[in-house]
Order: C-alpha cells, then structure tokens, then sequence
C-alpha cells in the first residue's frame, strides 16, 4: 500500500493498495496503521466506521461537521462512486479547492479527507456500497450541508441525481454556510 497526495487538497491522500489477485478473485489490505503513520496522521484517531449503500444516480452531500470537523477515510467497497472533496478551510494553501475521483471495488483506493473539507458522493452503479471511518463520534447536531448544485462550486455530477435526502435537496448555497460559519 502506498499514500499519493492530493494536490488540490492539503493534507488529502489516497491511499493506494497492491491487491493480490488469482483463480479465486483477490485479498487487498484496505487499512495499514504504518502507511497513514508514515503521512504524519495518527491511525488511532479513526473511532467509527460506517457503511452506506446507495443505488445508481443516488447522490450524497455535500456534507461536513461544524466544530472541530471530522476528518474520515472513505473507501467504495463495492461497485463505483463518483467522489468529491471540497476545502472550506480559510487558513489552508488550498482554500476552495476541489478534487474529484472515481472510486470503486476494482482499485479499492481509500481517500483521507482533512477536518474542514465539504465531501460528498454519486453512486455510479446499481449498487454501491460506501466505507467511511471517521476521527469522532457522529453528532447530528454539528451536521453542515452544502447545496450539491451550488454554481460556486460547479461540481461536474455524471448523472443526474435519481435520489436525494431531502436535507441534501433543499441545502443552502456555498456562500449562505460561509456566513453562517463567520458569525
């Protein structure tokens, strides 16, 4: 496994496994303490794992946690997503930068997403299992959403969302959470 970082997002990395495949399909290592270690993270801090399954088209975020943030791995672990990372951290070299992957059960890549950064997601399958472990406990009342179509952040969805949350559907613009986090 080896750690390749995001020039678009300081401090993001993915995190790239060597899977082993023969006759009876594949065993790739997902997590390696040494690798997230080895980009000055400390692989300990991950307290919760979670898992969503999502059908083709359905289309998640864009999210992210007031407070001190949430920093998380995500990982599709079965069929495909489109992914995406957004820096809303004032302070960072790279402050509204965005990056975009695909991320599937075919490379298995993980991507680390930093405390301060909008994510979200569209399945691109019939079926799509995404894998996220995060650095704190999930509190509802710290929940951030972004509009997913906000003209600021112009991000390129490849389908049209079939499903959303009605959070997701009604989230205000880029510039109305700016504000809100100012004050």
């Amino acid at each position: 496994m080896k750690a390749i970082q995001v020039p678009e997002i300081d401090g993001a990395f993915l995190f790239e496994p060597t899977p082993y495949a023969d006759e009876r399909g594949f065993f790739s290592r997902t997590f390696d303490a040494d690798v997230v270690r080895s980009v000055g993270l400390d692989p300990h801090a991950f307290v919760q794992d979670s898992l969503s399954r999502s059908a083709r088209g359905v289309l998640r975020g864009m999210h992210l946690r007031s407070g001190a943030g949430e920093a998380k791995l995500v990982r599709c672990s079965y069929g495909k997503i489109f992914d995406v990372v957004v820096d809303l951290r004032k302070d960072s070299p790279t402050y509204l930068g965005r990056a975009f992957f695909e991320l599937s059960d075919e490379t298995q890549l993980t991507l680390y997403i930093p405390a301060g950064c909008a994510h979200g997601f569209q399945a691109l399958t019939g079926t799509a299992d995404t894998s996220y472990r995060i650095n704190r406990p999930h509190d509802p009342a710290e929940d951030v959403t972004i509009a997913f179509d906000d003209p600021e952040l112009a991000i390129p969805w490849p389908l049209p969302p079939a499903m959303m949350s009605r959070r997701d559907r009604e989230a205000p613009s880029l510039a109305e959470v700016l504000k809100q986090k100012e004050s």
